[in-house]
């Protein structure tokens, strides 16, 4: 309707009219029916994208300039995370001058910006410049359950430098990170204190989500004794333990993640069923555990490392044990998924890379294992089963 109104007025008209006998009609038919497939187009008032939302004085872009532009909005909730505007507000709503007052911001720059991330859901714009957070910006409050706050800001800083140079990773196939930033993630990781700190705890807070989608997809009986390859600082572990009181755990990483572990460790309570140790899964693994699992592990390396790694587990494991991959399952053809674009960002950032069921089963079979199940998860991630030898593939629903 409104597309209708635009073009039946006179001036419109006119021009279109006029533009016609020019050389640049071409160009000017072009945008404009590109234009009005994007207005026309069945749920384009609604806002979902977060760009620029719908109404009758103010329509949206081309729906391509929008999704190009996409990083504004992800930059704009990194600076919200970054200053910690979520936890000013969880006590309810608070002015921009008081909010930039605690942030040491400028009262109009962050009214401004507040006033666009209030357009897309994640504040709430009150009268006299009072501000309140949704529904959807509580996961950018630092302590509560499922924060992405931490995440936000490894995403808006690392990340978001190395994707800046996503061209090189597609013309040369190596990761961007390692041009911007002189060496390999991990390695600067390691470091940086500073970006190290965020990356580890937005993967914890990752790892505590998964953690629960895992505990209520996956069957753990049977299993008496688990190591957690390359477990951080053991927050996956910990919940997986915490729900299932006969199992023992190993968690084991590099010496960094596990001192913290350690310290996590000496503050919770799972009855001393929980280990921390120290190692490099290129070397070796602790030995003798039932299942290992592989939390986000294996989409962050190239087919070879990720072999050596799987058959580092499979020497370890008891005689009859399970090797259990939580990762993003690639789906085949045009579907829409966000393991597609997750796999772009592996690109960018390490040698790793997002797979299908077909390349993970290929990847297993060159470690020795074969796929017994895929479990699917409330997550993304699904649970990919897989033990020495020769199974039966099993595809759970």
């Amino acid at each position: 309707m409104l597309a209708r109104r635009l073009l039946s007025t006179w001036p419109m008209l006119r021009n279109l009219a006029r533009a016609r006998r020019t050389a640049q009609w071409a160009e000017l038919k072009s945008i404009l029916k590109r234009w009005l497939v994007s207005v026309l187009r069945p749920g384009n008032r609604s806002s979902s994208d977060g760009i620029g939302g719908n109404n009758k004085s103010n329509p949206r872009p081309p729906a391509l300039f929008r999704m190009a532009a996409g990083y504004w909005l992800s930059q704009a909730i990194y600076v919200a995370a970054k200053l910690g505007l979520a936890d000013l507000l969880k006590d309810g709503p608070k002015p921009s001058r008081q909010l930039a007052a605690a942030t040491g911001t400028d009262e109009q720059s962050l009214f401004r910006l507040m006033r666009a991330l209030s357009s897309t859901g994640i504040f709430v714009h009150y009268r006299n410049d009072c501000f309140a957070l949704s529904g959807l910006g509580e996961s950018l409050r630092s302590d509560v359950p499922g924060s992405l706050r931490a995440m936000v800001i490894t995403l808006g800083e690392i990340h978001y430098q190395a994707w800046g140079s996503l061209l090189h990773s597609v013309r040369n196939g190596s990761p961007a990170f390692n041009t911007v930033f002189g060496t390999g993630l991990f390695e600067h990781l390691l470091r940086d204190a500073e970006a190290g700190d965020a990356f580890d705890k937005g993967m914890a807070d990752v790892s505590s989500m998964l953690a629960c989608a895992v505990i209520m997809a996956y069957d753990f009986s049977g299993i008496s004794s688990i190591v957690d390859v390359g477990g951080g600082d053991g927050t996956f572990l910990q919940k997986i333990l915490g729900v299932n009181p006969e199992i023992r755990g190993t968690i084991f990483d590099l010496e960094p993640a596990i001192t913290k572990a350690k310290q996590r460790l000496d503050g919770e309570t799972v009855g001393g069923r929980c280990s921390a140790v120290a190692g490099d899964f290129f070397d070796s693994i602790p030995e003798g555990a039932d299942a290992y699992f592989l939390c986000g592990v294996i989409h962050d390396w190239s087919d070879e490392c990720a072999v050596t790694i799987l058959r580092n587990c499979r020497k370890a494991m008891a005689q009859n044990g399970r090797v259990l991959l939580v990762e993003m399952v690639v789906p085949d053809g045009d579907a829409s998924c966000f393991s597609k674009l997750l796999d772009v960002n592996m690109l960018v950032m390490t040698e790793g890379r997002e797979r299908t069921r077909a390349e993970f089963s290929a990847l297993l079979d060159a470690a020795g294992y074969k796929i017994t199940k895929i479990v699917p998860t409330l997550a993304p991630q699904s649970v990919i089963e897989a033990v020495p030898g020769t199974s039966e593939l099993t595809i759970c629903h």
